[in-house]
């Protein structure tokens, strides 16, 4: 029962992130996909703001309902000490916004960020062929996009859509990831 829950909530939280992020950027007037930052979202008009920075916390804490509930099972601590890094810093995201909190939002950026990553590489070893290597695929994917939005090698997207390259594959992860762990035969 826990491979479901911990599935759930994964599923649960990356859902309504995907979903309030959405809500939230059309909310927010002038708002750009290719040159805001997705955290800009976090000191912008209400009631973008409110919006994200609940969202964001939300998806944090659900990701260390999960974490939690894979360090049960005592199957992976390095995929959980990961997963757990990277909802601190989703959660982290939310609590120290870009403006107010400049050094420990961009600590708590790269935690989400850069452990999301490794999260979703290291997930393979709780999934089989081929979901397996699709994690990997789009957690090296994030990881290269990451990369080059620390380089400034943008590729013409902008900081927003080059942060967007890091992101999506994540939300894309975690979303296919938690219905893998629900199917009832992944106990």
């Amino acid at each position: 029962m826990n491979f479901r829950q911990m599935g759930g909530s994964i599923f649960l939280g990356t859902l309504q992130f995907a979903i309030l992020l959405l809500i939230s950027e059309s909310l927010y007037p002038g708002y750009s996909v290719s040159e805001n930052y997705i955290s800009d979202l976090g000191v912008g008009p209400e009631p973008s703001r409110t919006i994200f920075t609940f969202s964001i916390i939300l998806f944090g804490a659900f990701t260390l309902v999960a974490s939690y509930l894979a360090l049960k099972m005592k199957r992976d601590l390095s995929f959980t000490a990961l997963l757990s890094l990277s909802g601190a810093g989703a959660i982290g995201v939310g609590l120290f916004n870009a403006i107010d909190y400049q050094q420990m939002h961009i600590i708590s950026a790269f935690l989400a960020f850069g452990f999301g990553s490794l999260s979703a590489i290291a997930s393979c070893r709780w999934s089989k062929p081929p979901y397996s290597y699709i994690s990997i695929f789009l957690g090296l994917l994030s990881l290269a996009a990451l990369l080059l939005l620390w380089s400034q090698n943008l590729l013409g997207l902008g900081v927003g859509g080059m942060e967007r390259m890091a992101a999506y594959p994540l939300i894309f992860w975690a979303l296919g990831f938690g219905v893998y762990l629900m199917h009832p035969n992944s106990d």
